[in-house]
């Protein structure tokens, strides 16, 4: 007799023997979650209370293997097809819980989100205090995905504690710690710096056991005082406001299904009003090399004006004259023989008209009231040479001691005799 007995209502469609089951085919229960439903949870519970169906077939165990939902209906109304999974990016704050509901009232992440979104069950979990990334998604598989540990999706938490730790200390969390009983996995921690008694700690992880930061800070002496997760896997919070959602582009998601430790594009993440980040992705080596295009001239760097070159320019602009952008040198002035001033000239005297005989013409001299001849006028000499002009005496012939005074005058003409005038 064998030890398997089957269903006590026969399902068409259901498996009703142990059999190896195909790629293909699910528990009803995580086919309803992934539908949107509810989740595996519920949907048992409603498996129990018979409201689910498929042919018009009550389902009376969680346990029904299919391959689709084709014929499944939740209180009469026919189950969808699942539809693509997706990935939300929620800033969660300090001091709303992660769960749908709350028995003592306090508040929950689903009373902050806005309005139209599609059913969201959150990946993994943060404390009532801790702050920072949260994901969620419309996805079971997906969501068990990224939860697990044995998928290597690296948690990237800030912390601030207060208490003396040195980064000898952090640097031992690399080979895993056990507290309690309870044994954590490798840390990479990092000292980021100090800000008076408190310090900031960068750890990432892999595995996010309950209050595994807080415990393992604790136990080094340090008292948490704000945590922030910052990134999940390769989704980063970036500069997402607390309390907004963004979602993940679905061929992101696509990729990260199926390489889970892949680095994504960093392209915007499309959401209800914000938007998120991903990790940059190096860039893949391009197939051709594109011809290299002449490079454009330099753009001229703009001329930093300062005081000393104000200065500078003000004084070359009014010492040299400029004329047609040519700057005129003045040449320097070397005084020369031939440059010294004349000396005064003695002017010139006009000499008297002569008659025939060479003699001077007559004149009419009012004084004598009858016509006289012109006496050639005397030049006389600066008074500087006449007062610097030596002055020798000699012995005329009026007798010794008489002096008389030599020079460059002109011994004077002899007398002519005139005529005899008679009177007619």
């Amino acid at each position: 007799m064998s030890k398997y007995r089957p269903p006590k209502t026969a399902v068409p469609g259901a498996s009703s023997t142990p059999r190896e089951r195909a790629d293909d085919e699910q528990r009803i229960a995580k086919l309803l979650a992934r539908a949107g439903i509810a989740s595996r949870r519920e949907v048992e519970r409603m498996i129990a209370e018979g409201r689910v169906a498929r042919h018009g077939v009550v389902i009376d165990t969680p346990a029904t293997i299919l391959a689709s939902l084709d014929g499944v209906t939740v209180d009469g109304n026919p189950v969808a097809a699942p539809a693509d999974a997706r990935l939300f990016l929620y800033h969660k704050p300090s001091g709303l819980l992660v769960t749908e509901r709350d028995p003592a009232g306090r508040p929950t992440i689903y009373d902050r989100l806005p309005a139209g979104l599609p059913r969201l069950v959150p990946v993994g979990r943060l404390d009532l205090n801790t702050e920072g990334l949260l994901l969620l998604t419309t996805d079971g598989e997906l969501k068990r995905q990224l939860e697990l540990p044995s998928t290597g999706v690296e948690r990237a938490y800030r912390a601030r504690a207060y208490g003396p730790v040195t980064q000898e200390q952090l640097e031992e969390l690399i080979h895993g710690i056990e507290i309690e009983g309870v044994r954590y996995g490798s840390i990479n921690a990092n000292l980021e710096r100090r800000t008076g008694a408190n310090v900031w700690i960068e750890m990432i992880l892999t595995e996010g056991k309950n209050r595994e930061v807080r415990r393992v800070l604790e136990f080094l002496g340090l008292k948490v005082s704000r945590l922030i997760r910052t990134r999940y896997g390769p989704f980063l919070l970036d500069d997402l406001p607390p309390g907004d959602i963004g979602e993940v582009r679905a061929h992101d998601v696509a990729a990260f299904r199926k390489d889970p430790k892949r680095i994504l594009q960093p392209e915007r993440i499309k959401g209800a009003r914000p938007e998120a980040r991903t990790v940059a992705e190096p860039a893949a080596p391009p197939a051709a090399r594109p011809q290299r295009t002449p490079r454009a001239a330099p753009r001229p760097q703009p001329v930093r004006i300062t005081r000393a070159v104000a200065n500078d320019s003000d004084k070359a602009a009014f010492a040299e004259p400029r004329r047609q952008g040519i700057v005129v040198a003045k040449a320097p002035k070397v005084k020369r023989f031939y440059d010294a001033k004349p000396k005064a000239a003695v002017p010139a005297v006009a000499s008297p008209a002569r008659g025939p005989d060479g003699r001077p013409a007559r004149v009419f001299n009012p004084e004598l009231g009858r016509n006289v001849r012109a006496k050639t006028p005397r030049a006389t000499a600066p008074a500087s040479e006449s007062s610097a002009r030596p002055t020798s005496t000699r012995t005329s012939a009026s007798g010794p001691g008489t002096a008389r005074p030599t020079g460059d005058r002109p011994a004077p003409r002899p007398a002519k005799p005139r005529p005899p005038r008679t009177r007619k």
